[in-house]
């Protein structure tokens, strides 16, 4: 391809190991040292810190200084809807690099996908709304939106929809889930979900990992408001 964005200079930022590993601890959506990343990595810290600039130069990461550290996050919330698909694709493919395990059993029901929820949860969420006529297809914004209903219901949940519509971002998108190989709502709205529902103490994160707890009146809550079929 000649013209046209390059995408063979962001599939080669991506496609080395060690900045594959740094790229996805930063999925958890928490903003991380070079010292951290490298630990993550598995590689020294000067290593680390020549992959991160690379990352950087290529406009995947962003940092923020305080005091004597600075903190690496992902440039957006579209590079970790890049990545989220990359994942899906390669378990797809069957190119997975570990067996599963307890852990990947956690991460199969509820993650964190870079600011919003993921896993079996978060696909439920998707499809509930979705089959109850809260979602629809936005042609002028070329993807997804909430039909009046689904604004009321919204509403009802405590979200200010007026803060999120200022925002730049897509109020809906559909992120494909990796491990569900089904959508879940990714968006302004799905970050301002998964902070109501920690919020309200329904959800957990772990520490340092993007694995989320659902405790059991989050369970029953979400299943209440959430209801299939």
């Amino acid at each position: 391809m000649k013209d046209g964005p390059d995408i063979a200079r962001i599939g080669a930022l991506i496609g080395d190991p060690a900045r594959a590993n740094i790229l996805g601890a930063l999925m958890s959506g928490k903003a991380l040292t070079a010292t951290e990343l490298a630990a993550e990595a598995g590689i020294t810290g000067q290593t680390a810190s020549s992959h991160l600039k690379k990352l950087m130069d290529g406009g995947l990461l962003g940092q923020t200084k305080q005091g004597r550290h600075r903190y690496f996050t992902l440039a957006g919330p579209e590079v970790g809807a890049v990545l989220e698909s990359l994942m899906g694709l390669a378990a797809r493919k069957g190119h997975l690099r570990t067996r599963t395990g307890p852990n990947d059993i956690a991460m199969r029901s509820a993650r964190v996908c870079y600011d919003h929820l993921a896993g079996d949860m978060a696909v439920r969420i998707f499809d509930s709304l979705e089959t109850r006529g809260f979602l629809s297809v936005s042609r002028d914004k070329g993807g997804l939106g909430l039909t009046s209903a689904g604004s009321k219901f919204v509403s009802g949940l405590g979200i200010d929809l007026d803060t999120l519509a200022g925002s730049r971002r897509p109020l809906c998108r559909a992120c494909l889930d990796w491990s569900e190989r089904r959508n879940h709502l990714a968006g302004s709205l799905g970050a301002a979900l998964l902070d109501r529902f920690q919020e309200n103490g329904w959800l957990r994160r772990e520490n340092d990992s993007r694995v989320v707890h659902i405790s059991p009146k989050g369970s029953a809550e979400l299943g209440r408001l959430f209801p299939l079929g």
